[in-house]
């Protein structure tokens, strides 16, 4: 009896009809674009202007002096990453990996952190321009070190290519001894656990209105996380896929609402949770630039003046410890998303294309990401549970998605409907995708069936949470540099330390013999 086709499409093979190659790319398009949006939304909303500096009663972040909102600016040259991101992959891996690369979850801490590093203070000039502070002005917002985003980026991608030139001579087992599982899990959760302050924060404040705390805020947030969650348990085919745009829409709708209804008719504050002013001005003025402009990418001129008049060669070393450490997570997260790819094509992607041109693809990515938009790319689970579903494995189909996810970026019209999304509603979805992060190290521990009834095991695990989530971080100086070993960084390191001192004892061995 011939054996049953595992796959409609494999991996060289490419739709026989136009249309249906187009449906299956946008299934891509749609798997990836929230999640890959909403880093840039989370860390540039969030992480630029302390609670307490308002202008005009509005809470405010700029990137340039015409004001512009660094979260809408962002969201584009995402999008653009994501796709050249992926191209290269594709390349690298000699078109054998059906794999989507996007915006990474695991590097919101460490951005933030990152942009935080030498913050430059802004005012409004007497044109109303943003500018930087002078002694004794009104501070309305910050410039952030955004330099410090390629730089770290570029950290993670020379890791990546180190650890991926390492394999191809040493092979894997050095990294799975440096970094078992028991490891790898409690310091996944802390990288989640570790956002659950940027979460709350988003949730409970309104965009339009200002207000740190705002009861109609939390529900309209609470209403996109409910809605994603019920997608995503009892959701079939498409909705089973999209649950994070169907969550957000409704998060969206419902803000929308309340803004049109308590605030635009009735005239109440309170309810102003959507700003509509992004789309006011994209038509006030109607002209080629309303339909097509070209994203406000890291590395542009108009950017350069204020990274450079905010870095420092002390920041380097800081910058460093926050993000090599979570190259070496992501790294095995890496290892962990080809493994279950390789399950569904039924081959080993370690093997062919091999371990080191996927990593090396994975962190060149990364690096020219970090110069597009600051964010890191990363293997995306979503469209491997395309794949899976569809049973569609082509790479030709993923080429198309990053076509079209590279011109979705230069349409203005979507890009200003992503700047009204309110940070309440992407804090109702990040309840669930922070708290799915820490949830995979928990998952990680249960698959590798990791035995807590071992002393040695719980002692590990408790190093790295309580170091972690409490906040251990160690500063330090040498010369002139000051350096600061972040809290991920730190407990990452106590764990390693701690699994390497306490060994296994003798009839613990004997026993899983």
């Amino acid at each position: 009896m011939e054996q049953e086709k595992k796959l409609i499409l494999d991996v060289n093979e490419s739709p026989k009809k136009v249309g249906q190659w187009i449906i299956l790319a946008v299934q891509h398009v749609l798997a990836m674009f929230v999640a890959c949006i909403t880093v840039p939304l989370i860390v540039f909303s969030s992480a630029l202007v302390p609670a307490g500096f308002a202008n005009a009663g509005s809470v405010v972040s700029y990137i340039d002096a015409n004001g512009t909102s660094l979260a809408a600016s962002f969201v584009g040259p995402t999008l653009v990453a994501a796709g050249v991101g992926t191209l290269i992959y594709i390349f690298l891996t000699k078109m054998k990996s059906p794999v989507f690369l996007a915006s990474s979850f695991a590097y919101i801490a460490p951005m933030v952190s990152a942009i935080s590093l030498g913050s430059l203070p802004m005012m409004r000039d007497a044109s109303g321009a943003i500018v930087p502070a002078t002694a004794g002005a009104e501070v309305v917002g910050f410039f952030g070190n955004l330099w410090a985003l390629p730089i770290g980026m570029a950290f993670v991608g020379l890791v990546y290519v180190i650890v991926a030139l390492i394999i191809r001579v040493a092979g894997v087992a050095w990294l799975n001894k440096l970094l078992p599982p028991i490891v790898i899990g409690p310091v996944i959760m802390v990288i989640g656990l570790g956002l659950a302050g940027s979460a709350v924060s988003n949730l409970t404040s309104a965009s339009g209105s200002g207000s740190q705390y705002n009861l109609v805020a939390i529900l309209c947030g609470l209403i996109a996380m409910a809605v994603t969650a019920v997608c995503a348990h009892y959701g079939k085919k498409t909705i089973a896929l999209i649950p994070f745009v169907i969550g957000m829409g409704a998060g969206y709708i419902a803000a929308v609402l309340f803004t049109l209804i308590g605030y635009t008719a009735a005239g109440n504050e309170y309810f102003h949770i959507v700003d509509f002013g992004p789309i006011v001005n994209n038509f006030s003025n109607v002209s080629f630039t309303s339909f097509l402009s070209l994203p406000s990418f890291l590395f542009m001129p108009q950017n350069a003046p204020a990274m450079s008049a905010v870095l420092s060669g002390n920041h380097i070393g800081t910058i460093a410890l926050l993000f090599i450490p979570v190259s070496l997570v992501t790294i095995c997260e890496h290892i962990g998303d080809h493994k279950n790819l390789g399950g569904i094509l039924d081959r080993d992607l370690l093997e062919d294309p091999g371990l080191s041109r996927t990593l090396m693809g994975d962190g060149i990515a990364t690096a020219v990401s970090g110069l597009f938009c600051g964010a890191a790319n990363t293997t995306y689970g979503e469209n491997v549970a395309v794949v899976g579903v569809t049973k569609i494995a082509s790479v030709k189909v993923i080429m198309l998605a990053c076509a079209m996810t590279i011109l979705l970026a230069f349409l203005s019209p979507i890009m200003c409907i992503v700047e009204t999304i309110p940070t309440c509603v992407t804090g109702g979805v990040s309840l669930l995708l922070y708290g799915f992060i820490a949830s995979s190290g928990v998952k990680m521990l249960l698959a590798e069936k990791i035995d807590f009834s071992k002393t040695r095991n719980i002692f590990v695990a408790s190093v790295i949470l309580v170091s972690g989530i409490g906040g251990l971080s160690i500063a330090f100086a040498i010369g002139d540099m000051s350096i600061t070993v972040t809290a991920t960084a730190v407990s990452m390191i106590l764990g390693i330390l701690t699994n390497l001192l306490l060994k296994e004892k003798p009839e613990e061995k004997k026993a899983l013999e």
